[in-house]
């Protein structure tokens, strides 16, 4: 039995009470029953307004598949014009609004003109949280060394202890990024023998001066016995390490032990789609990371054997600049933190008698933890320029955002913060985002700092939305189509067009097998080429290799040259990538239905019964996947279209469940407190789960996983709704 406090209307959750009045609000230094009676008047104010909306998607959608369904004969070649007519009409197409630029103040470098890696994680898991946000410096060689960069071929393998000849490519691989990006006037960096200081310059005995002598911007050490060369390109620090005395160093010609890249620049902290938090005690897990995050006193203990090793965050670093001068270096990612959307609600409060909408409560309270930071109280700072930033996902149209602004303005308010403190990040996720991404953007234009793309979210929305239109192709194709490119073209375009260009992040997608960083160094440099100034990787290594990527393509550049770049076609983004046959072998049925089958099971099992809400999951070839609910989403979608439509039968999708339902109970044999599926399938929540995602995939609002998810670890926990 859930005990809980009432104040006003509302009924918290005791664990969520204790937590605000014993730790956030002594913090923060707001009143308590100010803060619930603001609580109960942001309530008061948005909880219908937001019912509506949610009302607003469900009755656009059924028009939408009520169309689709009357136009089904037509489907082979359906009038093009005639949808978007219909979709116009429908107010699905906003009219455009006029050009603009944004408008946002106070935004902190890392997000506004430094281009580079972003990582997400989950802020519910301490040691994630302090690994990401310590990612903003990482050891080149130790990534390049522990990873897949370098190949292990002619005696370069891993091993346990250090391989002498895997250390030598390593070393080779890392001097010659200094010489593509650093060259010098006489030679290679391989060759140098001693770095020196004179007169502003970086000398390199054995190979001259750097070329461009502006790169040079400060050092360590004296200049004549240096501990760190600091150099600069495209905004980002590169540090060449020199310690002779040091295992690595006493082999290297110039004393170099390391090759430090400043990475992964900026973090989002999540308690969104990378998160399993369904009650009060959940949130208030991640809601305490993010308190500990932003007092800059978060610690976290690792046991590594018989060591305890505590995690804590890094302080800044400290370098001389060539005036002699010390300057300091942020020494951790500028944190952005995602709160959920608009669509769920959680018993962790209760207003008159019903669960709150979880995205007001995260509106208040999240911006309630950041005031330690907000009003520089602490002495690890995350927003030197005194914002905060709320990365808000799941928005469909306009008038969705507007609503976030509306309450992020109520919020400001009942904090004392000044107006627009709190800044936005819009997530282009969702299919009617996609089309009014102009007038989005332009709804929050004091407070944009933030858009993305997000291929497996859209991809489940695309689904969704399109779910009677026919038959979508193989989820592997889905790249391949129309839509998918007029989608990505069209999100750096809108956003530049829009002044994002210096103010803002325009984002990409994740990497998404942390193990495999060789394919993502041979592909992810398409990002920035793109004009998207931060994307997505799964590790701090994986962010130490793709900054190498935004030394090699200057982003602001490149931004620039695409600025008169028209917007692609509307209608490229509304074609819908329906398959133009149905026939496939039985085989490539079965084998679409194994992987999307097994995906979906691997991940819904560890998040209802485990409470993990993103890890590396096994896939059906035993690769490791980063999984999270937009994953989850675009399987289950997929496999309920194809249901649909008859291209697959229940008892074939009941048959591959319970076969990969074993599979994945192999992969998950060694893990503690599993729950073993294929022991009884009846009995067994999250294979239920599973099921019910794609057995009544159809009928989920938005197509989102969320509501089946959340009912059965409620479920597990014995929560009886009280």
């Amino acid at each position: 039995m859930t005990t809980r406090i009432q104040k006003g209307a509302l009924a918290v959750d005791k664990v969520l009470y204790d937590f605000i009045e014993q730790e956030a609000l002594p913090v923060a230094k707001i009143d308590s029953q100010h803060f619930w009676q603001g609580f109960e008047a942001l309530l008061d104010q948005f909880t219908q307004r937001n019912k509506d909306l949610l009302a607003k998607r469900e009755e656009i959608q059924a028009q939408i598949d009520a169309w689709h369904k009357e136009h089904q004969a037509d489907l082979d070649d359906y009038d093009k014009v005639a949808y978007k007519k219909f979709l116009t009409e429908l107010g699905y197409i906003e009219p455009e609004v006029a050009d603009f630029q944004i408008d946002t103040q106070c935004v902190d470098e890392e997000i506004a003109t430094i281009a580079g890696p972003q990582l997400v994680v989950p802020v519910r898991n301490a040691r994630y949280s302090l690994n990401a946000a310590n990612a903003r410096w990482g050891s080149l060689y130790d990534a390049l060394y522990g990873f897949d960069v370098i190949p292990e071929t002619d005696g370069a393998e891993k091993g346990k202890g250090y391989n002498p000849v895997r250390g030598a490519k390593v070393i080779e691989f890392a001097k010659h990024f200094l010489d593509e990006i650093f060259p010098l006037t006489e030679g290679s960096h391989q060759n140098v023998t001693q770095y020196t200081v004179s007169e502003g310059k970086l000398i390199a005995e054995g190979a001259g001066t750097l070329k461009n002598t502006a790169q040079l911007v400060g050092y360590n050490g004296t200049p004549n016995a240096l501990t760190q060369v600091v150099l600069k390109n495209n905004g980002l620090h590169v540090l060449i390490e020199i310690d002779r005395q040091h295992p690595i160093g006493q082999t290297d010609k110039a004393g170099v032990k390391d090759i430090t890249l400043e990475a992964a620049v900026t973090t989002i902290q999540d308690l969104e789609d990378s998160v399993a938090a369904v009650d009060a005690q959940e949130k208030v897990e991640g809601y305490r990371n993010w308190l500990g995050l932003m007092k800059g006193d978060l610690v976290e203990e690792v046991h590594k054997g018989d060591k305890v090793i505590q995690r804590r965050l890094n302080a800044d670093r400290q370098y001389i600049d060539l005036s002699g001068n010390t300057q300091t270096l942020h020494g951790r990612s500028v944190m952005l933190l995602r709160n959920v959307g608009h669509l769920m609600t959680n018993p962790a409060v209760k207003y008159h008698g019903e669960e709150v909408f979880e995205g007001l409560m995260d509106s208040l309270i999240t911006p309630l933890l950041s005031l330690v930071d907000l009003r520089k109280e602490n002495t690890l700072r995350n927003s030197r320029a005194g914002s905060m930033y709320i990365v808000k996902p799941k928005m469909h149209g306009s008038a969705e955002v507007a609503f976030a602004v509306e309450v992020f303005s109520e919020v400001e308010k009942i904090l004392g913060l000044p107006a627009n403190t709190i800044k936005v990040g819009i997530m282009d996720e969702e299919r009617r985002t996609s089309v009014n991404l102009k007038n989005c953007i332009e709804k929050a234009k004091e407070r944009t700092i933030f858009i993305n793309t997000g291929f497996m979210d859209r991809t489940g929305d695309e689904i969704h939305t399109s779910m009677y239109a026919g038959a979508f192709v193989k989820k592997g194709d889905i790249k391949q189509q129309i839509w998918f490119k007029a989608y990505e073209d069209r999100n750096v375009q809108i956003g530049l067009k829009s002044g994002l260009r210096g103010k803002a992040q325009i984002g990409k997608g994740m990497w998404p097998k942390p193990d495999e960083l060789a394919d993502m160094y041979r592909s992810k440099i398409e990002h920035p080429e793109a004009g998207a100034s931060c994307a997505w990787v799964p590790s701090p290594s994986g962010a130490t290799i793709h900054a190498i990527h935004y030394h090699q393509c200057s982003v602001l550049d490149r931004q620039e040259s695409l600025l008169n770049q028209a917007v692609t076609s509307l209608d490229d983004l509304l074609t819908i990538p329906l398959s133009d046959h149905v026939n496939w072998t039985q085989e490539e049925k079965t084998r679409e239905l194994e992987n999307n089958c097994q995906g979906i099971l691997g991940y819904v099992v560890r998040w209802v019964d485990l409470g993990i809400g993103c890890s590396k999951v096994p896939d059906i070839n035993n690769v490791g996947l980063m999984e999270d609910r937009a994953t989850l989403r675009i399987s289950s979608q997929h496999v309920a279209n194809w249901l649909k439509h008859g291209v697959v039968t229940e008892s074939q999708v009941w048959d591959v469940l319970k076969r990969m339902a074993k599979v994945v109970d192999e992969q998950n044999a060694g893990e503690a407190g599993y729950r073993p599926m294929s022991a009884d399938y009846d009995n067994s929540i999250a294979f239920q789960a599973a099921a019910d995602l794609i057995f009544k995939g159809d009928a989920q609002p938005s197509g989102y996983t969320e509501p089946i998810l959340h009912a059965a670890r409620l479920k597990l926990k014995g929560y009886q709704g009280d």
